[in-house]
């Protein structure tokens, strides 16, 4: 069969290889030596396999190369330092690998790469600073690894960059407030490492910021109020960190925003009945923090709300009963507070729960029936009849 027929081959018109596009394909074994003979090649896509072995050195000799993605696989190794000579290369994808060593400071000198994806691997030290010379770096995605130490300040440099990925490392120190020079940044990741130190109130500036994930560091001080101004914001996340304070009244103005995650602090005060004007809003994850006064029955405004968390707070008065008209809600934690009266009966109505956690309060009353349909539900240590039953069950 001629090559140009071959699946996943592109062709020239003079019968040389222009791309090999296999992306999923169950192959096996080693990433064979001879493609580095495809001289003219400038896409190889061999991701979503069972491909293992190095990857080969040899590939730096494909000078036409504009995309090398080689993610989900189970190649080791380390990464080749010799892909620098790839002066065309635009996209290198090695995520999902089990590559090891440090990433090499020579890949500084791959003057048009675009994207730079080495998350979900095994790879060690720190993040070169050289890095920095990547001044067409749209993407920098290296979650996932064991590097260690700070953000280098010259990766702050990288005006184009719209994506930083750096979690699930153990880097350490400060969050730099240079990030705040990164005009075009959409999207950052800073979760799952060891960052302490306060929020730098600078992150405010990022104006194109859709995605802020801090969680599960060592962060103190208070959420910072200028955070009000980042009116693209669709994700908040700072759970798991040691934050303190009331929630800044001034994120009520963040109209795009559709998840917020501050469970695992200390932040305390009442929660500002003003979040319902957050129309679009999902989720709400407030849980195991010490906020006080009563469950605001606004909340029942968001018509979109998937996860509300309010569990392991300080909460007291009734459930409110609005909370019926969230239609929408999969999952509610209420349990560990101080609430009191009675399950309201229109949670019934609830068809979409799927998680109901009340245990923990001073509830009395009786289950609604229909509710012991919800898969997920800590009735159990409730120690209420249901409200068709005549006894209460004994320990």
């Amino acid at each position: 069969t001629p090559v140009a027929e071959w699946a996943g081959v592109h062709i020239y018109t003079n019968g040389s290889v222009a791309e090999l596009n296999l992306w999923g394909n169950q192959l096996s074994g080693e990433i064979p030596l001879g493609l580095p003979t495809l001289s003219q090649l400038r896409k190889i896509n061999l991701g979503n396999n069972q491909l293992s072995g190095e990857v080969p050195p040899g590939l730096a000799t494909l000078f036409q190369l504009r995309e090398i993605n080689l993610e989900l696989n189970q190649l080791s190794g380390e990464v080749p330092p010799g892909l620098s000579s790839l002066s065309n290369l635009e996209v290198l994808n090695f995520y999902g690998n089990q590559l090891s060593g440090e990433i090499p400071p020579e890949l500084a000198g791959l003057p048009n790469l675009k994207y730079l994806f080495l998350g979900g691997n095994q790879l060690s030290g720190e993040i070169p600073p050289e890095l920095a010379n990547l001044l067409n770096l749209e993407m920098l995605a290296l979650w996932g690894n064991q590097l260690h130490g700070g953000i280098p300040l010259g990766l702050l440099s990288l005006s184009n960059l719209e994506l930083l990925s750096l979690s699930d490392n153990q880097l350490s120190g400060k969050i730099p407030f240079e990030l705040a020079g990164l005009p075009n940044l959409k999207s950052l990741y800073l979760d799952r490492n060891q960052f302490s130190g306060e929020i730098p109130p600078e992150l405010a500036t990022l104006s194109n910021l859709e995605d802020l994930r801090l969680s599960d560091n060592q962060l103190s001080g208070e959420i910072p109020s200028e955070f009000a101004g980042l009116s693209k914001l669709k994700r908040l996340f700072l759970s798991n960190n040691q934050l303190s304070g009331a929630i800044p009244a001034e994120l009520v103005s963040l109209s795009n925003l559709e998840a917020l995650r501050l469970s695992d602090n200390h932040l305390r005060g009442e929660i500002p009945p003003e979040l319902a004007n957050l129309s679009i809003l999902r989720e709400i994850y407030l849980g195991n923090n010490e906020f006080s006064g009563e469950i605001p029955p606004e909340f029942a405004s968001l018509s979109n709300l998937d996860w509300l968390d309010l569990s392991g707070n300080q909460l007291s008065g009734e459930i409110p009963a609005e909370l019926v008209g969230l239609s929408n809600l999969r999952a509610l934690r209420l349990d560990d507070n101080q609430l009191s009266g009675e399950i309201p009966p229109g949670f019934a109505r609830l068809y979409n729960l799927r998680w109901l956690y009340l245990s923990g309060n001073r509830l009395g009353g009786c289950i609604p029936e229909r509710l012991r349909d919800v898969a997920n539900n800590d009735f159990d240590d409730l120690w209420l009849p249901l409200c068709d039953a005549t006894t209460i069950p004994t320990p």
